[in-house]
């Protein structure tokens, strides 16, 4: 496991009512870290909070919904005035919804791109200032195998990950003379609940042969404890179990 301190830091991750967004907060508190919980179920948000608390972190929970530029403004403006600095943004929110095109209804097609897509940009928009005025900063933005690969039945996700990678890297063109990093992660299969809410009624993987969510939080940990010096662009990471 990576060995980090950052007790100096504070991370606000969105998406951190459950799987890879709750896996990345118990980590990173495990670390040090203040954290702050953004997603919609603010009663899971809570229980985590506490759970953190109980073992010796520090944690704020924040009700909001990603595709709503006021909510995600807010979320920014609440940490600051709780911690008074944001060192690591993941934004981590997102969904999929399995269905073709042509049957999906046209509300799935804009929350699909309002999460997945604008939720990153607003993310990243509500927080840079503040990183650019510190010189410093840690944009971590989860994508996923669909950035670069094609599904069926998966078109919007597919199509609003592929933008959020390349938003992400003509973002840190943007940013890094700043002193600001921007990742991508972009995971295949992975054990949390996301394939059940997109509809796969037959997964095809063993649920201990999936990325855990704990992988993925080690991932943004390892990514957050290199040197300030390098950057890593994006990460590609699949099950042994999935066909590449």
């Amino acid at each position: 496991m990576i060995q980090a301190d950052l007790s100096d830091k504070v991370t606000v991750i969105t998406g951190a009512s459950s799987g890879m967004g709750a896996a990345m907060a118990r980590r990173f508190a495990a670390c040090g870290s203040r954290v702050v919980l953004a997603a919609r179920r603010f009663e899971r948000l809570e229980a985590l909070a506490d759970e953190i608390t109980r073992a010796g972190g520090t944690a704020l929970a924040v009700r909001c919904d990603v595709s709503q530029w006021t909510q995600v403004e807010s979320l920014v403006a609440q940490s600051l005035d709780r911690f008074g600095q944001i060192d690591v943004m993941i934004n981590n929110a997102g969904f999929g919804y399995l269905r073709s095109l042509a049957k999906s209804p046209v509300e799935r097609i804009d929350s699909q791109i309002d999460v997945n897509f604008k939720g990153v940009c607003y993310g990243c928009k509500a927080v840079l200032n503040h990183m650019i005025q510190r010189r410093s900063g840690h944009i971590i933005n989860t994508g996923s195998v669909g950035s670069m690969r094609h599904y069926p039945t998966l078109a919007v996700y597919v199509g609003a990950k592929h933008a959020v990678l390349g938003f992400s890297r003509s973002l840190y063109e943007e940013v890094r003379e700043h002193g600001i990093r921007v990742n991508v992660l972009c995971p295949g299969a992975v054990n949390t609940e996301f394939l059940q809410v997109a509809g796969f009624r037959d997964i095809p993987w063993p649920a201990d042969g999936m990325i855990q969510a704990t992988d993925i939080a080690e991932l943004a940990l390892a990514c957050v404890a290199l040197p300030p010096n390098i950057q890593i662009d994006t990460v590609i990471l699949w099950p042994t179990c999935q066909v590449t």
